[in-house]
C-alpha cells in the first residue's frame, strides 16, 4: 500500500484562494490519500473524500455511516457559518432507514406531479421574458439577470411563494451556500418566508407543491413540511443556477463551441454533461457520520467525524488507470447527483430547466460572447458550491417581439399564475390510496421522474 504523509493543517476549501482554483487543491489533497483533512470555515474540519471509489462506496454504506449529524454537531460552535448547510433539520438529507424513506417518499411523490411537457413550455416563456428584457441592450450579466432569475421563477410557482418574496428565498440560498457571516441570518429567514407559506396553506390550500406536502399519507407536520421545502428550494435553486451557469460559461470558453453558444459543434446538452463531470454546481456534500470507530479505505476513523465527499475531485481524479489529471473517473456515471439512497431526486426537472434555459438563449443571442477575459472572472467563495459571481457577455442587440418567439409559444402559459394553475389542474392526490392521478384522462398514476 502506497504511503500517504498527512499535511501538517488542513487545507482551507473557504476564502477566494480555493475559489479561483478548486482543482489546484484537490490536486494537492490527493497527495495524501483518498482522504484528505479539510478546513470549511475556521475552526470546523472535516475529511474530504477525493477518489471515486472511496466516495461511491460511503455514498452506498448505510451500515458503517449515518446521515444525522447531532452527535458531530454538539461539538460544534453554535454560531459556525456552516450549519446553515451541515445543522440537523427533520429532513430526507439529515435521516436514515424508515424515517428517511417517510420523507422521501413525500418528496418523490411531489415531483412526479410536475409533468415535463408543461415544466419545458414554462421555462421556455420565462427564458424568453428573461431575454426580453436585456436583449435590446447588446450586453448583459448572464447570472443575474438570466441563471438565477429562471430557476427561482419555477419554484416560487411550484410552491405557490408570493411574488413579494421571491428574493428573499435566493437571498437565503445563497447565504447558506456561501457559508459566511451572515450564513445563519439568511438561513432564518428562508425559514421564516417558508414557515408562513405552512401556515397559510394548511388553513387555505391551493394547488401548489406546498399543499401536496401538506396533505400528503405521510401525515408530515408543519415543520416537517417547511424543512421539506427549505431542502428542496436549497438543493434545487442554487446548483441549477450554476448549472446553467457554468455550462453557459463552458461554451463560451471551450473551442469547440466557436467562442459563441449557437456556431460550435457541441450541443447543449454535451456542454451540460461534460460540467457535470469536471465543474458540478455542487461540488462538495454529502455529510456521512461513523457510526462508530472504523477504518475505511485505509484511514481510521473515529465515531462522530464529519466525512464530505467531492463530487468535483472524484469526477476529475487521476491516478491509476486514468490517462491524465482532468480525465473522467469511473466508467459509467459520474457523481454530480451523488448516489445510494440519498442520490438527487430532482434530476430530471434540474436537467431539463438547464437544457431548455440554453436552448433558448442560443436560439435569440446566437453571437453572444464574454465581454471580459475569463481571468477576469470571479467565483463566489464557499466550500460547497462552484458558483460564478457574474457573467458578463456582449452580443448583437436584438429587439424581442412576439413575431420572433418559437411557434409553440402561444400554448406556452404566459405567467406564474396561470402555470401553477396548469401544474396542478392535471393532477390530484387522492388521499386515500396516496397516488397522483392525471384528471385529464384515465389511466395508470404519473409515473415518479425521481428515484
Amino acid at each position: 500500500m502506497t504511503p500517504f504523509v498527512q499535511p501538517p493543517q488542513p487545507l482551507a476549501l473557504y476564502g477566494p484562494d480555493f475559489a479561483a482554483d478548486p482543482q489546484g487543491h484537490y490536486r494537492r489533497l490527493r497527495e495524501h490519500g483518498p482522504l484528505a483533512p479539510v478546513r470549511l470555515a475556521p475552526g470546523i474540519d472535516a475529511l474530504l473524500v477525493i477518489d471515486y471509489q472511496a466516495a461511491v462506496d460511503l455514498l452506498r454504506d448505510t451500515h458503517t455511516f449515518t446521515k444525522d449529524p447531532r452527535a458531530w454537531q454538539a461539538t460544534v460552535p453554535e454560531d459556525s457559518p456552516v450549519l446553515p448547510m451541515l445543522g440537523y433539520r427533520p429532513t430526507a438529507l439529515f435521516s436514515d432507514g424508515q424515517v428517511h424513506a417517510r420523507y422521501r417518499e413525500a418528496i418523490n411523490d411531489g415531483l412526479a406531479l410536475i409533468e415535463p411537457h408543461v415544466l419545458r413550455a414554462e421555462v421556455a416563456g420565462v427564458a424568453r421574458r428573461l431575454i426580453g428584457e436585456f436583449s435590446a441592450t447588446g450586453s448583459g450579466d448572464l447570472i443575474a439577470q438570466y441563471a438565477r432569475r429562471l430557476p427561482l421563477h419555477v419554484f416560487v410557482t411550484w410552491f405557490g411563494v408570493a411574488p413579494g418574496d421571491a428574493e428573499r428565498v435566493v437571498d437565503g440560498i445563497a447565504g447558506m451556500f456561501n457559508s459566511a457571516e451572515n450564513a445563519a441570518t439568511a438561513y432564518a429567514d428562508l425559514v421564516r418566508v417558508v414557515t408562513d407559506l405552512v401556515a397559510a396553506r394548511r388553513a387555505r390550500p391551493r394547488r401548489d407543491l406546498t399543499s401536496y406536502l401538506l396533505a400528503h399519507p405521510a401525515g408530515l407536520d408543519n415543520d416537517e413540511t417547511v424543512r421539506q421545502i427549505t431542502l428542496l428550494m436549497s438543493a434545487g435553486h442554487d446548483p441549477t443556477t450554476n448549472l446553467i451557469g457554468n455550462a453557459l460559461l463552458h461554451m463560451l470558453t471551450d473551442a469547440r463551441y466557436a467562442g459563441s453558444l449557437h456556431g460550435g459543434a457541441m450541443t447543449a446538452h454535451e456542454a451540460i454533461d461534460e460540467v457535470l463531470w469536471q465543474d458540478p454546481p455542487l461540488a462538495n456534500l454529502s455529510a456521512h457520520y461513523p457510526r462508530h470507530d472504523t477504518e475505511f479505505h485505509g484511514v481510521r476513523l473515529r465515531a462522530g467525524k464529519l466525512v464530505l465527499v467531492s463530487y468535483a475531485a472524484a469526477n476529475t481524479q487521476s491516478g491509476p488507470g486514468f490517462s491524465a489529471p482532468g480525465t473522467r473517473s469511473g466508467s459509467s456515471a459520474h457523481l454530480a447527483w451523488s448516489a445510494g439512497p440519498h442520490r438527487c431526486p430532482a434530476k430530471q426537472p434540474a436537467l431539463l430547466i438547464a437544457m431548455t434555459a440554453i436552448e433558448q438563449l442560443t436560439s435569440q443571442l446566437c453571437d453572444v460572447e464574454l465581454s471580459i477575459p475569463i481571468d477576469g472572472l470571479k467565483w463566489r467563495p464557499g466550500p460547497f458550491h462552484r458558483a460564478l459571481v457574474r457573467l458578463p457577455v456582449r452580443f448583437t442587440p436584438v429587439e424581442m417581439n412576439a413575431a420572433m418567439e418559437p411557434t409553440d409559444a402561444a400554448t406556452a402559459p404566459d405567467d406564474a399564475a396561470d402555470i401553477a394553475h396548469d401544474l396542478a389542474r392535471g393532477v390530484a392526490h387522492d388521499l386515500t390510496r396516496g397516488v397522483a392521478h392525471d384528471l385529464t384522462r384515465e389511466g395508470p398514476p404519473a409515473a415518479s421522474i425521481g428515484p
